[in-house]
């Protein structure tokens, strides 16, 4: 199974702001070039975790991306379903749909490996994603580029 870029995104930007501090407040734009990608990407999965309830975005002077408590204990099986919608793993029945989908053992199969991959990410949290090594490499990480 293969995330989309989206989704892969989004749970970077998740990861980061995870361990940032109580009183830090990172933009979309400083999470986007910590990650090295573009803002404008960046701001997609921002919009799409707010509307999850994963994060909370203020604007203005003091403003600034902040995880929720949801964000935070969230399962981190439930986040990606809930990223990568409910598709399947091949499109049987797409625009020119298989001709073996009336009796194909294959997609059964498929889709069980697909709830197998959900299922083995369905025990972990956000927070037990950014544990060390992992929380110190992203609290390292700004966008900046060495001189």
């Amino acid at each position: 199974m293969r995330l989309t870029k989206f989704t892969d995104l989004a749970l970077r930007a998740v990861m980061r702001l995870a361990v940032s501090e109580r009183d830090e407040s990172l933009t979309t734009r400083e999470v986007a070039e910590a990650m090295d990608v573009p803002a404008t990407h960046m701001a997609k999965a921002i919009t799409r975790l707010q509307h999850l309830g994963v994060l909370e975005a203020r604007r203005g002077r003091g403003g600034g991306l902040e995880l929720t408590e949801l964000g935070r204990r969230a399962s981190v099986g439930w986040l990606v379903r809930e990223l990568e919608g409910e598709g399947e793993v091949v499109a049987c029945d797409g625009e020119t749909p298989c001709p073996l989908r009336a009796a194909c053992r294959l997609r059964r199969a498929l889709r069980d490996a697909q709830e197998a991959f959900y299922a083995a990410l369905d025990p972990l949290t956000v927070t037990d994603l950014v544990t060390s090594p992992t929380g110190p490499v992203l609290v390292g990480l700004t966008g900046r580029r060495p001189e």
